[in-house]
């Protein structure tokens, strides 16, 4: 008989209190896909590894197979502890929309080490720059990996790349104003969204927060949005709360 432990490399998406001291996380592994566990008594002050289970954290985890849909995590060590982020509200926000993309994108128990390794890399960048345009670069990457990369240089119904172009993401990309038009984008945006999905990433990391970036970030997330059809709590807690 299989003893039914398993052990992954892990990143926190989500947590939710259970009971007097327990706590569900859901974790992103990179072996396992999208698993949903049981921490038993972290929220007690003795627990040995309460605080590696934090949204966010990345950890080597073990975890026995339960009956149901939960598993039960048995053991948790930190493997990045991003203190950096952990310390300053900015960096956890940017962090949050990066997890709750990734949890609406992933599947349970379906593997995506692609996407584990994009969302490992994200939360390192946050720690160490905490770029304005992280979100947004994320997102479209997000995009292009599903095979949903908008197109940004030919109006997606008549092909023509003349005067102005319009954010239309019903019809996968940019309409000319003759086509029907959208949601205006300006020419700054436009370069910096094509910079992302075009191999110009670190150079558009570099980007000071300003008019362009935010107008990015919100064209990215809705984009997304539409795509998983939910809208996003962090981005709009992080410019509004």
């Amino acid at each position: 008989m299989s003893v039914s432990l398993y052990r992954d490399t892990a990143i926190v998406l989500r947590t939710h209190k259970l009971g007097e001291a327990d706590r569900i996380v859901v974790l992103l592994t990179r072996g396992h896909g999208k698993v949903r566990g049981v921490a038993k008594g972290v929220r007690r002050t003795t627990s040995k590894f309460g605080s590696r289970l934090e949204p966010g954290s990345h950890i080597q985890v073990q975890l026995h197979e339960g009956r149901g849909e939960l598993d039960i995590v048995t053991q948790a060590e930190t493997v990045e502890p991003y203190r950096r982020t952990r310390e300053d509200l900015s960096r956890m926000a940017r962090a949050s929309s990066l997890l709750e993309a990734i949890e609406q994108l992933t599947q349970d128990r379906e593997p995506a080490p692609r996407l584990f390794d994009m969302l490992a890399g994200g939360l390192r960048v946050i720690d160490e720059r905490n770029p304005a345009m992280v979100s947004a670069a994320f997102y479209l990457k997000l995009l292009a990996v599903e095979g949903l990369a908008p197109e940004l240089d030919l109006c997606v119904d008549c092909g023509e790349d003349g005067g102005p172009l319009f954010w239309a993401i019903e019809a996968g990309g940019v309409r000319c104003g003759s086509c029907g038009g959208g949601r205006v984008v300006s020419d700054s945006a436009l370069a910096v969204s094509r910079a992302v999905l075009s191999g110009g990433l670190n150079a558009v990391l570099d980007l000071p927060e300003d008019a362009v970036t935010h107008e990015v970030e919100g064209l990215a997330t809705v984009a997304l949005e539409a795509h998983v059809e939910r809208r996003f709590k962090s981005l709009r807690v992080m410019h509004h709360g």
